[in-house]
């Protein structure tokens, strides 16, 4: 029986639910989208991307990794690729997510998403290595206006993580553990969704989200 229950618990754990504060998915449990992930276009630019559970013997969660594919022929310009969790809604909280520029020829990288109201208002932290730069961003009725920036020079091959903790108006975004932009603002105070973000044809993959609410 102890033995059983050992086994339950990492099978939750490796599913996606930490417990009633947390949520971890690695995207090894299966070949489909855990359950509760919902693909969208801000602004309905664009079509909706594959996010795809692949085998990725890189991954830092072996073996698998979430890849995203957008439509290089109409996911262009000021389309943003959303993965959202709809089966949660956090206020404070510490979200972090392990991250991996494929390929675009126009965009790469990409980021987090939290305090979402729906698709076309939230928060949205990421990463660009054609741009060499990390920067905060909100969206706000489908535009979006960005908050912080700051220079990254970045291996796109490699894996890298991005993490952002928000308690009240104060958010603190890192990037592979260093503190990199920090701001006060007042745009969205309630809870909302979390999720992944990309723009245009950015092709990227994902690993190990992690979303813990804060008291």
């Amino acid at each position: 029986m102890k033995g059983l229950r050992i086994f339950v618990l990492w099978l939750t754990f490796s599913v996606g639910i930490l417990g009633a504060s947390g949520f971890y998915f690695n995207f090894d449990s299966g070949s489909q989208l855990p359950r509760g992930f919902s693909p969208a276009q801000t602004a309905d630019r664009g079509t909706l991307s594959q996010w795809m559970v692949v085998k990725e013997p890189t991954a830092p969660s072996q073996p698998n990794a979430l890849l995203v594919k957008p439509d290089p022929k109409t996911n262009y310009g000021a389309c943003f690729n959303l993965l959202i969790y709809e089966n949660a809604s956090l206020k404070d909280l510490s979200i972090s997510v392990r991250i991996k520029a494929v390929r675009g020829r126009e965009d790469q990288g990409g980021g987090l998403i939290w305090r979402a109201k729906d698709r076309n208002n939230y928060y949205v932290v990421r990463w660009n290595p054609l741009e060499d730069n990390f920067r905060l961003y909100y969206v706000k009725n489908g535009r979006r206006r960005m908050l912080r920036s700051t220079r990254i020079k970045a291996d796109p091959a490699a894996w890298h993580s991005i993490r952002v903790v928000q308690r009240g108006h104060s958010i603190k975004c890192y990037f592979d553990g260093e503190l990199k932009l920090q701001a006060s603002v007042r745009i969205f105070n309630d809870a909302g969704k979390f999720g992944l973000w990309t723009k245009a044809d950015a092709s990227t993959e994902f690993d190990d989200l992690k979303v813990e609410a804060l008291q």
